[in-house]
């Protein structure tokens, strides 16, 4: 049958849409990027703040007209709303034919000739959250082929009194080490430049499997791999980054002088009501630690905006910490209630409107930090890793070491060479932007 993927969400779930994709192709279906051309439409859903949960809840009610027009023969629902929501959208969303939860995805070939030989029949698969799906089919890439994401584990242990994760995804558990090493090789044999580990957190790696922190085994493991030339790593949580780690990220020559560090806030009271396990004088320590050790490491970091109890002086606080520690990268969101957590029952809860401003406040900071940064990068030579060519102009667009695919920024490059997608090419930083860069190729 001809499928369509709609992936939402985060790259954990792109990972789980690529397993499925890999396990559909092996089971002969095909695909399509033509909604009127689908005979099966696949949502791998996102509910982890309330604008995920519209965004994929308004995506398969979109889909199910398809399915009322007749030219969907089926239609399936996985990932976190599927797990958190299922009773929910069997009721109230009658097209849906399959619904597939965080756990369960390995049974989508199984699930959707099910359907075909009992026309009508609804399926539903739900596994307990422990232990991983045991996907035996390859993986099939939606990200270009030159850049691939690595799940090293599932779920999460640490119950942040805003997050339902750990109710949709489960307690943490570690993908075993050679299992990783195996789709690593895999990978490179595909193409793939640089692997990303993402997970809940990274930083706990092993600790279930092997009774200790073993993510600096991994990068040592990784870093042996022919073919792989960048080695990223993210969602580190603060508290658990180890000395270890970060000798690890010092020797070996692939791995990016990168690190994703979530710290959500620096008030000690919010830090606490949040149910975070750092302090601001800990995150302080943490972060010059961290540049000391490895003077050009770029360090990416998250904030939330807004949550409950947060006052204008916390929020001046964390103004003043960000000035101070001037981070390379940054996100912030605002603060989002979600159903089942404590948090959503905090009182003080705040009003959007402020939530709003004091994200606002914070991004227009960050984009004077990271201009005055860009401008100091004028004349340094950095290797590039080319994304695409600029249309109707003798440039490329690509990204550094400093740069995650998706979310962080981009480096142009203007050559009269001929690059390929994926190629490592040495720049002159030449001109700088609020986020991205301009440079030359050296030839």
């Amino acid at each position: 049958m001809r499928i369509l993927f709609v992936s939402l969400g985060c790259d954990k779930n792109l990972v789980d849409t690529e397993f499925m994709l890999g396990t559909l192709r092996e089971a002969g279906h095909t695909f399509t990027n033509d909604e009127t051309e689908a005979e099966v439409i696949v949502i791998n859903s996102c509910c982890f703040i309330n604008d995920a949960k519209e965004e994929s809840i308004n995506t398969i009610l979109e889909m199910a007209e398809y399915k009322d027009a007749g030219s969907c023969k089926v239609l399936v629902v996985t990932g976190c709303l599927a797990e958190r929501y299922r009773d929910e959208i069997i009721r109230e969303i009658p097209q849906v034919d399959i619904i597939l939860g965080t756990n369960s995805y390995e049974e989508i070939a199984k699930a959707l000739e099910e359907v075909q030989a009992h026309s009508g029949q609804h399926y539903e698969a739900y596994k307990p959250l422990e232990g991983l799906p045991e996907i035996k089919a390859s993986r099939s890439l939606t990200t270009g082929g030159h850049y691939a994401h690595l799940k090293i584990a599932e779920g999460c242990n640490k119950n942040c009194t805003y997050c339902i994760i750990p109710h949709i995804r489960g307690r943490y558990r570690s993908v075993p080490m050679e299992e990783l090493l195996k789709q690593a090789r895999e990978l490179a044999e595909q193409g793939v430049k640089e692997l990303i580990l993402v997970a809940q957190e990274t930083t706990l790696y092993g600790v279930d499997l092997y009774g200790e922190k073993s993510l600096h085994k991994l990068l040592d493991a990784l870093n042996e791999i022919s073919g792989i030339q960048w080695i990223r790593i993210m969602y580190c949580y603060p508290e658990e980054i180890y000395e270890e780690l970060i000798q690890s990220i010092k020797r070996n020559k692939k791995v990016c002088h990168y690190l994703d560090m979530p710290i959500q806030h620096i008030s000690n009271e919010l830090l606490k009501r949040m149910g975070r396990r750092t302090t601001k004088e800990e995150l302080t320590e943490k972060i010059s630690h961290l540049k000391k050790e490895i003077p050009d490491i770029t360090l990416r970091t998250t904030l939330i905006s807004g949550f409950p109890g947060e006052t204008q002086e916390m929020h001046e606080e964390l103004m003043y910490f960000l000035n101070e520690m001037e981070f390379d990268r940054l996100g912030a969101f605002t603060y989002s209630p979600e159903e089942g957590t404590p948090a959503a029952e905090f009182p003080n809860q705040i009003e959007e409107e402020v939530k709003s401003e004091w994200r606002d406040e914070i991004m227009e900071l960050q984009e004077e930090i990271i201009f005055d940064k860009n401008e100091e990068m004028k004349g340094q030579e950095l290797w590039v890793m080319i994304e695409g060519k600029v249309d109707a102009e003798n440039a490329y667009v690509g990204r550094t070491y400093r740069d995650a695919p998706e979310i962080d920024g981009y480096v142009f490059v203007n050559t009269d060479e001929t690059l390929m997608t994926g190629d490592f090419v040495k720049v002159k930083i030449t001109g700088a932007y609020e986020y991205d860069l301009i440079g030359e190729m050296i030839v």
